[in-house]
């Protein structure tokens, strides 16, 4: 039963004109994007860095970001930021973390949220290069402008973390792929070398790849079998996954 008493306002609520007073004249707080784009090429786990155009951070390499316009949803920030900086507008980004300390901006309190993708390099296009926008391998990414290092940080281990949990590795080999391929990528993305036979052996238990009946060819190696991943099968175990542990 609900009491009168509980009925009546809490003690020190703010009104919504309290509310909207502080956020105008008190608070003040701006709010960003920054966007990490993770792509994979060449064997190699690489990231868009573009370098800064501020004077503080001269010299220094930064993420892709900016600020919210007043009216703009996040989601439509993110992608508005990634195509103004790069062109590219057929990438999927998914929130990943909030970044809010003090005194991470120089211009003032600045809040930013943080978007994360992983694309295959060859598949999308740059079509924006200002300031020296290019893909840099992620073993080389060290003292980045702002607090984009810890921000870089986290988004990789995050992403190392969901490529073990969720099979997204296969979006970025080629339908047809062999099993050299498959352990490059899995050691790029995650910086670890594995042994062939443990690797092939764990992902033989698993039961989600098709053999083809097909080799490799041109190849300037000894011919591969190759094989798909059959999403069909995966579907239907999606929700008994418990991802791959290496």
């Amino acid at each position: 039963m609900i009491t009168d008493e509980k009925l009546l306002p809490l003690k020190n609520a703010k009104s919504l004109h309290v509310i909207q007073s502080e956020v105008e004249n008190i608070n003040r707080i701006a709010l960003s994007v920054d966007c990490v784009i993770f792509g994979f090429d060449e064997n190699k786990l690489k990231v868009l860095l573009i370098r800064s155009d501020l004077k503080k951070y001269a010299g220094k390499w930064s993420l892709l970001g900016d600020l919210v316009f007043p009216k703009e949803d996040l989601d439509a920030a993110a992608y508005r930021i990634l195509k103004q900086r790069t062109g590219l507008s057929d990438v999927y980004l998914e929130q990943v973390h909030t970044f809010g300390a003090v005194n991470r901006h120089p211009a003032g309190r600045v809040v930013t949220v943080t978007y994360c993708s992983l694309i295959n390099v060859q598949h999308h296009k740059i079509n924006i290069l200002d300031n020296e926008l290019h893909w840099h391998d992620v073993k080389n990414v060290t003292d980045l402008a702002f607090d984009h290092q810890q921000i870089f940080d986290i988004c990789l281990t995050q992403l190392q973390k969901r490529v073990q949990e969720h099979p997204l590795g296969f979006n970025l080999l080629p339908k047809k792929f062999s099993l050299r391929e498959l352990q490059n990528l899995y050691e790029a993305i995650l910086n670890l070398k594995m042994d062939r036979r443990n690797f092939r052996k764990k992902f033989f238990s698993m039961d989600l790849l098709t053999d083809l009946n097909e080799m490799e060819q041109d190849v300037p190696h000894r011919p591969g079998k190759l094989y798909k991943f059959n999403y069909e099968k995966y579907s239907k175990r999606e929700k008994k996954w418990t991802g791959i542990d290496f």
